[in-house]
This record gives structure tokens, sequence and C-alpha cells, in this order.
């Protein structure tokens, strides 16, 4: 029974334990629809077209221009982020929402056993990625795809997928938006909070916080306050050896 007497403005009600199992399994009945219409969805997506492109194409990484083959590694299929870049921008001034993806995507040991490689792509200048990347600490594969159009370069803030078939190459997949959201298990953890992600779209009952603008604490301040003003840095750098506050982007040039 929902006791009354204790309930807290903003607050779920307090149950005792038979009710609350009860409501739980209810929303468990949804949960494993929406599991099932997921497990669909991967099917039909198995199911896609692919477009074969030229996988000799030059890319830039550390050691100078490869071939986009090259970022398979020996293994048939290949995922891909495309990291948006400002030119000519410090660590600080880079995108937040790219940066929460990357970061996520540190290391891809099972993608790998499954036989699956992965690797990072972005339209800025080697020099200034081979600087970010270091600052990061990543240790992903990195290159720069400045100048490379169709398949292998394109719009960027995308997750990409690709298959070879020994020297060919094709684009099988391709998603932006909140379809990058799987690559970001923080945001389907706050989503089993009771107040989620904190975001003014979210639905809540009536009482609830109201939240800020989406994505508001990607950013932060030397003291861990979320802002998104010019003394702020995306949340994860703050953890980098040599991080310090900052007084501007240093947001210039050309967006990408």
């Amino acid at each position: 029974m929902t006791s009354s007497a204790s309930a807290q403005p903003g607050r779920p009600p307090v149950a005792d334990l038979a009710t609350w199992q009860a409501a739980r399994d209810e929303l468990l009945v949804r949960e494993k629809a929406h599991t099932r219409e997921g497990d669909a969805i991967a099917a039909a997506r198995r199911r896609l077209p692919m477009v074969e492109f030229d996988g000799s194409v030059k890319v830039t990484g550390p050691g100078g221009p490869v071939p986009f083959l090259e970022l398979f590694q020996g293994r048939d299929e290949l995922v891909v982020y495309k990291h948006m870049w400002y030119d000519g921008a410090p660590p600080q001034g880079q995108c937040e929402g790219c940066t929460t993806t990357a970061w996520h995507l540190k290391d891809s040991a099972y993608l790998n056993a499954r036989g699956v490689s992965f690797a990072v792509v972005t339209p800025g200048a080697w020099d200034e990625v081979a600087e970010y990347v270091a600052f990061m600490g990543y240790t992903q594969p990195w290159y720069s795809i400045r100048g490379v159009e169709g398949p292998a370069g394109g719009p960027t803030g995308y997750l990409t997928s690709y298959l070879r078939d020994g020297e060919r190459t094709f684009l099988t997949y391709s998603t932006t938006g909140r379809g990058c959201e799987p690559a970001n298990p923080s945001l389907a953890l706050l989503d089993m909070t009771p107040y989620g992600r904190g975001e003014t779209w979210e639905d809540k009952p009536e009482g609830w916080p109201e939240g800020e603008h989406a994505c508001w604490y990607w950013r932060t301040d030397a003291e861990g306050n979320s802002t998104w003003g010019e003394t702020s840095r995306p949340t994860a750098q703050w953890t980098r050896p040599g991080a310090t506050p900052v007084t501007t982007l240093g947001r210039h040039g050309t967006f990408h």
C-alpha cells in the first residue's frame, strides 16, 4: 500500500515491497515488448542493402596516409564513429556530443573478439587531431578524413558500419542523433534512475524537478558545476592530466 503520510513532493510514492513488485512486473511486460521490437529492428537492419565504395581512398593516421581498407585491421567488419571537428580549437572547444561518444568507446576488446574493428575518424587536420588524441589519452585508432568524400568520409556525428570482402569495401549502416545513443551507456543508466537525464523534454510526473536543457551536464567548469560557459570543458576532459580552467572555448575557423 502507498503511504500518503510518507509521500514527498517530487519523489516516487512510497509503497511496500509487494506493491512495488506488482508495478515493476507490469512495466516489465512493456520492457520485454520493447526489447523484442529492438530485436526485430536489428533483424531488419541486417537485411539492408549495402553500397560498394573505393576502399583504397587515403585517410591520414599517425603513420601518414593509408587506405581506408587498413581501418579493418584484417577483420571483415568495422564500426566507425565520425567525430565533428572545430579547426584551430583547443581541446575545450571541440564537440561535446562527440566527446561523450568517443569517451565511452575507449576500448573495443569485445568488438574485436567478435571480429569487428573500431576506429574514430574526423575531418580535422591530422596535426591538430594527433594533439587532441594525446591530450584525451585515447588509445583507439583515429584518422583524419579531411577532403575525403563518399562513404569513407561524409557527414560527422555518425556511427557507421562497414563490411569488406577481400579488397572490396561496403557501407552497410549509418545513424546519427539519438541513433548514436547505444554507444553511450551512461544515457541508458540515467534512464533507469528516478530523475532520468534531468532534461526538460522528458515526460515527468507532476511535481518532478523541471530539468534543464538537453545535454546540460556534458560540459562542466573546474569545480564540476555543469555549465556551457566559456570557462567550461567537455566533462570527461577534467579527468585528463593537465586539464586547467580556461577563459575561452577557443573555437574559431571552420566547423566540420
